[in-house]
């Protein structure tokens, strides 16, 4: 049986990293995965060697070697080809399931939305990077642009995160628009972090036990 690809989605501070480490320990016992089933924890960029690599160019580039706006979408492109190909749909195949800290969704608000790049190409590449690959549940982890600058205030910016308010707004924007059309499961992050938890339990055992037996 095929495993399930999970992600998590949402502007920086809204507390991937913490409901992230809270699924891995409470996935592999809540009774959704199937017995012998693994669960893979991965990020974008940066879910293989490769993308590691990717992700100090994107994120932490030395000196002059800022990638232009299409060059940065381009390599979260081949980030995400190699993720998919390497990682996460042999992952699949043998029926592990996968939670990823951001997927294409992220592309489309942060280089679409952010950067105002060509939605309908930043489609297309998603398309060929992922080869049709769509996650079977994403997470958005709604929370304003404010808090979002207030709890990252005492931590140092990458190059993305250094963009400011008004670009950040126009990713919160964005994901606020992928949320409606693409079906996401939106959760309020201005909650306390066990609050967000016991939501994300909630919503993972409402999900698949509706399923029929069948596609479980």
């Amino acid at each position: 049986m095929r495993g399930r690809l999970l992600v998590l989605e949402g502007i920086d501070g809204c507390g991937k990293t913490t409901q992230l480490d809270h699924l891995a320990n409470w996935l592999p016992i809540s009774g959704l995965m199937p017995e012998g089933a693994k669960l893979h924890l991965t990020r974008e960029p940066g879910g293989t060697a490769f993308g590691s690599a990717v992700r100090q160019l994107l994120l932490h580039p030395l000196g002059d070697a800022d990638p232009e706006p299409l060059a940065e979408l381009l390599l979260y492109a081949a980030d995400r080809a190699q993720h998919v190909a390497q990682l996460i749909r042999p992952a699949l195949e043998v029926g592990d399931w996968v939670l990823s800290d951001r997927f294409s969704g992220s592309t489309l608000a942060y280089q679409g939305y952010g950067r105002e790049l060509d939605i309908d190409l930043i489609e297309q590449l998603e398309q060929i990077a992922t080869a049709g690959l769509v996650p079977d549940l994403t997470f958005w982890l709604e929370l304003s642009v404010e808090e979002s600058l207030a709890r990252r205030h005492a931590r140092s910016d990458d190059r993305i995160e250094a963009e400011g308010a008004d670009f950040l707004t126009r990713v919160a924007k964005g994901f606020a628009v992928l949320a409606r059309q693409r079906g996401w499961v939106s959760l309020n992050a201005h909650q306390q972090a066990q609050a967000v938890s016991v939501a994300l339990e909630n919503k993972l055992l409402d999900y698949f036990g509706s399923l029929p037996e069948r596609v479980r």
